[in-house]
């Protein structure tokens, strides 16, 4: 892999492992809708990491979530849970940002924080075989 490729992988790693970290001081001051925003965007980050394993990137949240579908869930590098998991946290931000009255509590915070942190883990482990 080349250099610049590598650099990209493990920036966007770096950015997923800081979206969880704010995602988890959101969770611990109450903000509970901040915290699965930060915990939708920190699974974001991270599947953008192995796009840039592939040379391709989208402009768009639902084509990343279709090509990680597509290449990694459909081909089995990755359990089906874990397309489930980023879907609904989309879904939820989504909600979460532009619903008016769309109410979450902390456990709803709580389990997006705990499958981004298994998530996140999960693309750790695939990709670095090849960031070391």
């Amino acid at each position: 892999m080349p250099d610049y490729q590598k650099e990209l992988v493990e920036y966007r790693l770096q950015t997923a492992e800081e979206k969880l970290h704010s995602a988890k001081i959101l969770l611990d001051a109450g903000e509970y809708k901040d915290s699965i925003g930060r915990s939708y965007y920190a699974m974001f980050s991270a599947v953008r990491a192995i796009l840039a394993l592939d040379k391709v990137d989208f402009s768009k949240h639902a084509g990343v979530i279709a090509y990680f579908q597509k290449e990694y869930v459909k081909t089995r590098k990755f359990d089906k849970k874990y397309s489930k998991y980023i879907s609904n946290a989309f879904q939820i931000r989504n909600n979460c940002d532009y619903t008016d009255f769309f109410l979450v509590s902390k456990n709803d915070a709580l389990e997006q924080y705990e499958k981004a942190v298994e998530f996140i883990e999960k693309i750790k482990i695939y990709l670095l075989p090849d960031i070391e």
